[in-house]
């Protein structure tokens, strides 16, 4: 599909790819000329996509900073102390598996869930390692040399597109951070229209408003006062561009996308007001609950890959340096909270078998409490949880030793992470796209589905 993007670029005379990506064909909503061209999104006949899988989403919670998997998904009731830290292990619904004394409700829903307890990679510095879980590339000094490859929410955009037309694909609550060092969420060479659509601000507050859909600098829709005027503002653009007969064909594609902005479908998906007091109670009335509940409601629309960033100033996002166990005692239930009651709403909708939920940061936390109480930075381990989108639940991959500080078995990668979560979506991990040299480069440098989870 990039590659017939490109050669659209150039078959358009007059036309230039900076011009071309300009364009004011609902850039914000990853809708490029090309798309509007080509008649919608991508076809499962195009190379990286499977046809099987054009409906399957992503909801994911990114754990920026590192969560400890030693005060979540891979406790050590027996270990002394420092290492097991200061909470409980309970028993879940699956024997043998036990979690933090703060996570009650995934004790409940543990047989749906595949925890992964063995990513391991050498990058302890969070741009770095957020750089390498992110896009599936390892870059040392990302912070200085910004990202180089392509997020998987975009990755998701260019290669599936929205699972409905009239939605983005790719969103991020509340934000992608592009300006935040060491969130690597952005499309790069995949082009601009492939970046998140961000969903305006932090749903649990009061003054939450929906994102504003853009349709070029200077119009917006809620400026628009009608179709006549929307396509006559197109009308100027593409007069003042070329007269050429390729330009025709956005003629008969005027009326599609006027709806694809304006239909209202994407504004529905964001207003959360339009959900039953009693389900935003059920989620909780915080960020995450609120964040989870706008994810479910965007992926039941039609949106294909939702990242959730936690957005809490005051507790130093999951990077526990210091006061580890006050920081999580206001965390974990608050995200424990959220979510599990995605995962049972996605189960009552019908919505589990192609929705995947993932929780995962840059890398998990050290063995040793330290005399900060709080744990370091621990690449060798981190933790992921896995449920829906076909994934096979109600099993623990991989083992640590009795620290948790080293893979005892069935040792994974960041990259085996992503090709599975691009299994999912019907993405070929080893699949490859152009970069602005147009040269092919494959989705994660290196990585393999994980087996055991289909």
């Amino acid at each position: 599909m990039l590659e017939l993007r490109r050669r659209h670029v150039r078959l358009l005379p007059g036309l230039d790819r900076r011009e071309f990506l300009q364009f004011g064909a609902f850039a914000s909503l990853g809708l490029g000329l090309p798309r509007l061209l080509s008649g919608g999104e991508a076809g499962p006949s195009e190379p990286g996509r499977s046809a099987d899988r054009r409906d399957t989403s992503v909801i994911l919670f990114w754990m920026a900073g590192g969560p400890s998997q030693l005060d979540t998904y891979d406790m050590k009731p027996d270990a002394a102390r420092e290492v097991r830290g200061p909470f409980g292990a309970i028993d879940t619904n699956l024997p043998g598996f036990q979690v933090c004394d703060l996570l009650p409700r995934h004790a409940q829903i543990a047989n749906q869930t595949a925890i992964l307890r063995t990513i391991s990679h050498t990058y302890g510095v969070h741009d770095d390692a957020q750089h390498l879980v992110q896009t599936g590339y390892p870059l040392l000094n990302a912070r200085q040399r910004g990202q180089q490859h392509p997020a998987e929410g975009a990755v998701a955009s260019a290669l599936r597109g929205p699972n409905r037309p009239g939605l983005p694909a790719y969103v991020c609550i509340p934000e992608d951070y592009a300006t935040h060092a060491g969130f690597y969420q952005q499309a790069v060479y995949l082009g601009s229209r492939h970046n998140a659509l961000n969903a305006g601000g932090d749903p649990s507050l009061g003054n939450y408003r929906l994102p504003e859909f853009r349709l070029r600098d200077g119009l917006d829709v809620t400026r628009v006062a009608g179709r006549k005027e929307l396509l006559s503002q197109i009308d100027q653009w593409k007069r003042g561009l070329d007269s050429s007969q390729a330009f025709d064909t956005l003629d008969a594609q005027q009326a599609r996308a006027y709806e694809l902005v304006t239909g209202g479908a994407a504004r529905e998906a964001f207003d959360l007001d339009r959900e039953p007091p009693a389900i935003r109670e059920r989620y909780g009335r915080h960020f995450y609950g609120q964040s989870a509940l706008l994810a479910r409601r965007l992926v039941e629309a039609g949106v294909t890959f939702v990242t959730i960033n936690l957005y809490e100033r005051d507790i130093d996002w999951w990077d526990d340096h210091y006061t580890i166990e006050k920081n999580l005692r206001k965390r974990l239930p608050t995200y424990d909270q959220a979510l599990c009651t995605l995962i049972q709403d996605l189960s009552e909708r019908g919505l589990i078998d192609r929705t995947l939920v993932a929780a995962y940061g840059d890398f998990g936390r050290a063995p040793q409490i330290d005399s900060y109480a709080g744990r370091g930075h621990w690449p060798w381990v981190m933790s992921a949880l896995l449920a829906g989108g076909g994934v096979r639940g109600g099993q623990i991959i991989g083992s640590t030793d009795a620290t948790g500080g080293q893979p005892r078995d069935r040792k994974l990668t960041p990259g085996d992470l992503l090709a599975s979560v691009y299994h999912v979506l019907g993405i070929d991990s080893h699949a490859t796209v152009p970069d602005r040299q147009n040269r092919p480069v494959p989705l994660v440098e290196s990585g393999e589905t994980i087996r055991e989870l289909f």
